[in-house]
């Protein structure tokens, strides 16, 4: 009997492999038409010239500059004129008061 079970099994096998399966069918690609462009046409006519722009707003003033440097000490002067010998004097003393003492007060 351990014959038998195999030996259906292995018909069963090559009975369903024997069948005859259709081959698959591939769908046909859709055609496409794609449109070509033609040639270019004429060139339009030169456009007008634009209006001329408005004057931009005056800047602001500039910052005072810094304060200069100090400038070098000058040079000495020339020396004066020598005096001249004063004159002898005489026999006269001059004498001057003391000033007088303020009020109390």
């Amino acid at each position: 009997m351990n014959y038998s079970i195999v030996f259906s099994a292995v018909i069963a096998a090559l009975a369903l492999s024997a069948c005859e399966k259709p081959a698959p069918v591939s769908p046909t690609p859709a055609v496409i038409t794609v449109p070509v462009p033609g040639p270019a046409g004429p060139t339009g006519a030169t456009g007008s010239t634009g209006s001329t722009g408005s004057t931009g707003a005056a800047g602001d003033t500039g910052s005072t500059g810094s304060t200069g440097s100090t400038g070098s000490t000058g040079g000495t002067g020339a020396t004066g004129a020598t005096g001249d010998t004063g004159k002898t004097g005489g026999g006269t003393v001059i004498v001057v008061p003391p000033a007088p003492p303020e009020p109390a007060r």
